[in-house]
Order: structure tokens, then sequence, then C-alpha cells
């Protein structure tokens, strides 16, 4: 249990990184920036591999952490 607790951690700090990185790189390099796709405009967080890996990552640790909370007796 404490280490999916110190893994939450390292995924949620790693996001919340990364979200500040985005935002830092977003507006350094705003000016110079060419337009993107709209279909991106409409959803830059889907379209990034990085959240897409952040949240399948996500999903099997969950899953991860259920099963073996349901198939153990202690």
């Amino acid at each position: 249990m404490a280490l999916a607790i110190v893994t939450l951690l390292i995924l949620a700090g790693g996001l919340i990184f990364t979200l500040k990185m985005g935002k830092v790189v977003s507006a350094r390099k705003s000016e110079y920036d060419t337009q993107l796709n709209e279909k991106i405009q409409e959803h830059p967080y889907l379209r990034n591999p990085i959240f897409i890996a952040y949240l399948v990552a996500a999903v099997i640790f969950v899953g991860f952490v259920l099963y073996f909370a349901w198939s153990h007796n202690y």
C-alpha cells in the first residue's frame, strides 16, 4: 500500500510539473509558434501524448491496486 501511495505521488508530481513546464514553454514561444490545427485547438489535452500516457498509467495503476485488493485476503 505504501508503494501505491508513493507511485501516486510521483505520478501527480510529474503531471503538475508537466503542466507548469508546458505553460512556461508556451509563454516563451507564443510569438514564434505557427497556427495549430483546429482539432488540436479544440482538444489540446486529448491530443497530447504525455497526458494520454499519464491517463493510461493511472488506469493501469488503479486496476492493479484493485485487483490485488480483491484477490488477496488479509
